[in-house]
């Protein structure tokens, strides 16, 4: 995990990933338990558990400095079909397990890489394929990331005609010195334009992506974009905290030429709590520890909710991650080898960990703790566990330090404890999971 320091910028001894994204590590997920897919899938699902689809699309127009994912940015249109025929023989493998009969999705997420790098007729193409194989007449939500410079309008109408209900943009920044620093391909020309056609082709949800501390920000610019966020008003606001993953040219940059740093951890706290704030003040509620959302109430996101309680989630495409009957595992991360896989109709997985019960209700509890409210009648019904005897010392510390506030019917995190939730989290793994590279 990552160490975070509280001064200065960020060196290669702090390099790493703070953001919890599955629980237990990716690190412990491994080869020897992929068998565990297999018998899973055979398996019929309980009927009160929600299944999700998401869609990676590994290609864009530039990979930013800090993406710590395999992003292709130099293939043609041909070689982009290629992909998608092997994603539609992976989309029909998995319809025919026991697992998936009879489920309508959820929630579709189609994430990158950048999803609106696709052609209008692949973007189609992987629609058609969906809908062959899974009743998608029932989705709740359909959420696609954009990035601005490539959401022309004839994509924009693409993706209306498709049904997605949410699509996310983003824009990472509205200041041009820092979007290049960054290794960003769009420009602020590129992202009003793409704001003002996704506000007028009508989506039911747009998101727009903002990240504090990148490369070149100052308090000036930071301070610029969210007041132009707040002045597009979408449906909701994403705030991320820049990261420097191991794998990242900001590390390399920083070790090597003492160059690329970021801002402090204190400092990206204090801009994304600004955010926070004005967010508030224009009239947005804290959706999550990232998200702040104009929804007067009830689920502003379905994917994120259903997942932080448990749904099934089946990664489709090159080095997808899925969760299926407590059963976790992640496509090949090498797209030749997971194109040949899935085009001979394999499931291409590669590496898989079965969570005991205990590290089921562990990842539901901290997953939820990002919402800042979390109920421990919940795990009482679900799990037959009192989760304030469970992890009674972990939230006695939270409460001594003013984090948390602790009752029988709630654990409600503070301001202070949301804008550095994900550092919060190891305290509640178990032992063997404390203390290790995350990914």
């Amino acid at each position: 995990m990552t160490v975070e320091i509280e001064t200065g910028l960020v060196g290669p001894s702090s390099v790493g990933n703070c953001f919890v994204a599955a629980y237990p590590p990716f690190s412990a997920w491994t080869p020897g338990q992929v068998g565990a897919v297999h018998r899973v899938l055979e398996e019929k699902p309980g009927e009160d558990t929600d299944l999700g689809l998401y869609l990676h699309v590994p290609f864009g127009c530039a990979k930013c400095h800090s993406c710590s994912f395999k992003v292709y940015t130099d293939h043609i249109e041909d070689e982009i079909s290629v992909y998608v025929d092997a994603v539609a023989c992976e989309i029909a493998s998995y319809a025919e397990k026991p697992a998936m009969e009879g489920r309508p999705p959820a929630f579709l997420y189609f994430g990158g890489g950048t999803p609106s790098y696709l052609s209008v007729r692949n973007l189609h193409r992987l629609h058609d394929a969906l809908s062959a194989s899974f009743d998608l007449t029932r989705l709740r939500e359909m959420t696609f990331e954009g990035e601005p410079g490539t959401l022309s309008r004839a994509k924009i109408d693409a993706l209306m005609e498709i049904g997605v209900t949410r699509l996310s943009i983003g824009v990472e920044s509205f200041s041009d010195e820092v979007l290049e620093l960054n290794g960003w391909a769009h420009d602020t020309r590129q992202i009003n334009s793409a704001c003002a056609a996704a506000s007028a082709a009508g989506f039911p949800q747009v998101n727009i992506d903002l990240i504090a501390g990148l490369v070149g920000e100052t308090e000036e610019n930071w301070l610029a974009s969210v007041a132009r966020a707040a002045e597009l008003g979408p449906a909701s606001v994403t705030i991320h905290q820049i990261e420097v993953p191991h794998n990242t040219g900001p590390h390399a940059r920083t070790r090597d030429q003492g160059t690329g740093k970021v801002a402090d951890w204190p400092t990206k706290r204090r801009w994304a709590e600004y955010a926070f704030g004005e967010l508030e003040r224009a009239g947005y509620r804290v959706s999550s520890a990232y998200t702040m959302s104009r929804a007067a109430g009830g689920s502003d996101f379905a994917c994120r909710d259903s997942l932080w309680h448990g749904a099934d989630l089946l990664g489709l495409g090159v080095s997808s991650f899925s969760h299926v009957g407590g059963v976790h595992f992640q496509n090949e991360d090498d797209l030749a080898f997971y194109i040949t896989r899935a085009a001979a109709g394999e499931l291409p997985v590669c590496r898989a960990l079965e969570a005991s019960p205990s590290e089921r209700l562990i990842r539901e509890f901290i997953l939820q703790l990002r919402l800042g409210r979390v109920s421990p009648g919940y795990f009482r019904d679900k799990f037959s566990v009192d989760v304030l005897e469970k992890f009674r010392v972990p939230l006695e510390d939270l409460a001594v330090r003013d984090l948390a506030t602790v009752t029988s019917n709630e654990i409600v995190l503070s301001r202070k404890a949301l804008l550095r939730v994900d550092s919060l989290l190891p305290a509640f793994f178990l032992p063997q999971h404390r203390d290790v590279r995350y990914t």
